[in-house]
């Protein structure tokens, strides 16, 4: 009788300990933004090497602690691994890349609605190549995304390239993602430890041509760019151990918290311009994302 008492209890403080780890990544990478913005000097190639750079020993310590870093040591006698790694560390460098050039270069809402209709575009992903079979109110929510797409186009005059690339990268890296067989902490210490060597020889090459900030720039440059690593791992590790406590409809309602951040962020601090076109697009996303967590959250419940 007792044992019986105890088990809903155990359940139930591993779903708010999942979910004040979720919570933590999500809220970091909300002010990302503000950390970012005060970059926006410094060019984007050059802050992307040192996130990757100053990752390593922040990921290689957490891994050290857990007792984990034979995982990697394993990966890398299996070269299907590696090169799936690869393939995964260019994606996330090329997401990194994109969003640090649009915050710094003012295209912080444009990053907001990549964000906002990446959980689309994986529904879509999954309809494509695993087959995955579409919900009624799913095909109607990629719909609008992709009408908000067309409209933003239009008027533009061309594609929401950075909107889109955020959307495609992410996407597909986490598509990719699932197929690397190590735990989620191992894959990304294993990743920025492949981009690690083309990293240092670039931050080497900059600050031999003297265009480097981390040593000729000021104290605040050092500082920041060797916060690089802490903004980067730290949420990424937090968030890997949180999501394996939840269940994928929570956390699928949870990953708007970053865009929305974001998207205030843009509006009310950076004071990027949001006019009429912008505001129907966004609220096609919204009615949209609005679809996809109704179907996904009467999917587990078996509705």
């Amino acid at each position: 009788m007792a044992t019986d008492a105890v088990k809903p209890e155990i359940k139930n403080n591993d779903a708010v300990r999942g979910f004040g780890f979720a919570l933590t990544a999500y809220l970091f990478w909300s002010i990302l933004p503000l950390y970012m913005k005060a970059l926006a000097h410094i060019p984007a190639f050059e802050v992307i090497a040192h996130r990757i750079v100053w990752s390593v020993p922040v990921a290689g310590i957490v891994l050290l602690a857990l007792g984990r870093m034979g995982d990697v040591k394993a990966a890398f006698r299996n070269p299907r691994t590696i090169a799936m790694a690869s393939l995964t560390a260019t994606l996330v460098t090329i997401n990194w890349g994109t969003y640090v050039w649009a915050i710094g270069a003012g295209h912080s809402l444009d990053a907001a609605l990549g964000y906002f209709i990446n959980p689309l575009f994986s529904i879509a992903l999954g309809a494509i190549l695993l087959k995955e079979k579409l919900a009624p109110t799913q095909i109607v929510a990629i719909g609008l995304a992709a009408i908000a797409v067309v409209i933003l186009t239009v008027k533009a005059g061309t594609l929401p390239w950075v909107a889109l690339s955020l959307t495609f990268s992410w996407g597909f890296y986490a598509f990719f993602r699932k197929t690397l067989p190590v735990g989620a902490n191992q894959g990304f210490f294993l990743e920025v430890l492949l981009l690690c060597i083309p990293a240092t020889l670039y931050i080497i090459y900059l600050e031999a041509r003297g265009e480097g900030h981390f040593y000729q720039t000021g104290l605040s440059d050092t500082a920041l760019l060797l916060g690089c690593g802490l903004v980067t791992a730290l949420p990424l590790m937090i968030f890997a151990n949180g999501a394996k406590l939840l269940k994928m409809s929570t956390i699928g309602i949870m990953q708007y918290i970053v865009p929305t951040m974001v998207f205030l962020i843009a509006v009310f601090l950076f004071k990027e311009p949001f006019g009429t076109t912008q505001l129907i697009a966004f609220s096609l996303i919204w009615a949209g994302l609005v679809l996809y967590s109704w179907s996904m959250l009467r999917q587990s419940r078996g509705g």
